[in-house]
């Protein structure tokens, strides 16, 4: 299968952010705006600084003075210095496409959207690339409308299938059926229009073939962060899981197991799985119980610190990941549905990583 992508230069082109102060707004000092809308960013000697760094301007002229007060109508933007990302995957193998629609196999570890640290080495900016000639990415964010768009996430750490829409027709009918699952009830499961399966290697052996969990997921407070995570609690939407064992390993203690989702809430498998007491191998952030894990002070830390993200899913690098950058093992494995023009059923596959792998497949 064709393949593509770009090798990530050492330096994103840093971030531009943009605040228009409303009719509403009281003259205050740009040092003070800063300090209080964005405090979990810096400190006020860090925003000090890039004040005096000329990284603000007002109105489309550097700021290079403490002193400079700003009132309704102003247009403030905070330019982010270009930084090093983290390491991250930039090859993306084509498994469907027509003009409507395109299907690529995300590899663990690559983010699909900008967000923390990830804000260039994200599966979007490889797509604007190749399905644009801009030369620079803030050209290309005013193309986007020419570039194929996600319709559904999948975490960094999970590889596979990943469906993108080439048009706004296609993606707001894909999204209509995509929010069908994400608020399906228990009782009308059998209403869905896309089928997800999943691969996964869990910790523990699996004595029942096949189960279905419907624990609820939601929000709940987490230290450091201030809009919590998502987890396994009776507060949460319904969500629905139907978890078939495909092979126990007694020897390395573990299970593999396809799994297929009736809802599409945040980390879902990777709850519904811990929930069940078999978290995913090499997960650092869900335990048995399908709660965070909150028993070690450095991740509590790297949590105060600003390392960690919640959209990111908690994501912490373990001393020994298995397998690839993220540790967890988890590959979204196949897609179905009903094609939105051409109304034909279609059935897109990954081949999975080894470690998922059933005996006599092809694995990637």
């Amino acid at each position: 299968m064709e393949s593509f992508g770009v090798p990530w230069p050492p330096l994103n082109e840093g971030i531009l952010y943009r605040d228009d102060l409303p009719a509403t707004f009281p003259t205050s000092s740009l040092l003070d705006f800063y300090c209080t809308k964005y405090k979990h960013s810096a400190p006020r000697e860090g925003w000090q600084q890039r004040i005096l760094n000329g990284q603000i301007m007002v109105d489309g002229e550097v700021v290079e003075k403490l002193d400079r007060y700003v009132r309704a109508g102003n247009q403030l933007t905070y330019h982010r210095l270009p930084w090093t990302e983290p390491p991250a995957p930039w090859m993306l193998e084509i498994l469907y496409e027509d003009d409507h629609l395109l299907a690529v196999n995300k590899p663990s570890g690559f983010q699909v959207l900008p967000g923390g640290l990830y804000q260039q080495r994200t599966v979007l900016t490889q797509l604007m690339w190749r399905y644009t000639s801009a030369a620079d990415t803030q050209t290309q964010m005013q193309t986007r409308s020419c570039v194929p768009s996600p319709v559904h996430r999948l975490g960094r750490g999970t590889s596979g299938v990943l469906l993108c829409a080439k048009t706004k027709v296609v993606k707001s009918k894909l999204s209509v059926e995509l929010a069908k699952g994400a608020s399906l009830q228990v009782s009308n499961v059998a209403e869905k229009h896309i089928v997800k399966i999943y691969r996964a290697l869990v910790v523990g052996i699996i004595d029942i073939d096949e189960t279905f969990i419907e624990e609820p997921i939601g929000m709940i407070s987490y230290p450091g962060v201030l809009k919590g995570l998502y987890a396994a609690t009776p507060e949460g939407k319904p969500s629905r899981s139907k978890v078939v064992v495909l092979q126990r390993d007694l020897k390395n203690n573990c299970t593999l197991v396809q799994v297929e989702i009736f809802s599409g809430r945040p980390h879902q498998i990777r709850i519904h799985l811990a929930f069940l007491g078999y978290p995913l191998k090499g997960d650092p952030l869900y335990i048995s119980g399908g709660k965070p894990d909150t028993s070690h002070m450095a991740l509590l830390e790297d949590f105060q610190q600003g390392i960690i993200n919640q959209d990111d899913g908690g994501y912490l690098k373990p001393i020994n990941p298995v397998p690839g950058e993220c540790g967890y093992h988890l590959h979204a494995h196949k897609l179905m549905f009903i094609h939105p023009i051409t109304e034909k059923p279609l059935q897109i596959v990954a081949r999975c990583p080894s470690t998922l792998c059933m005996p006599g497949e092809e694995c990637n």
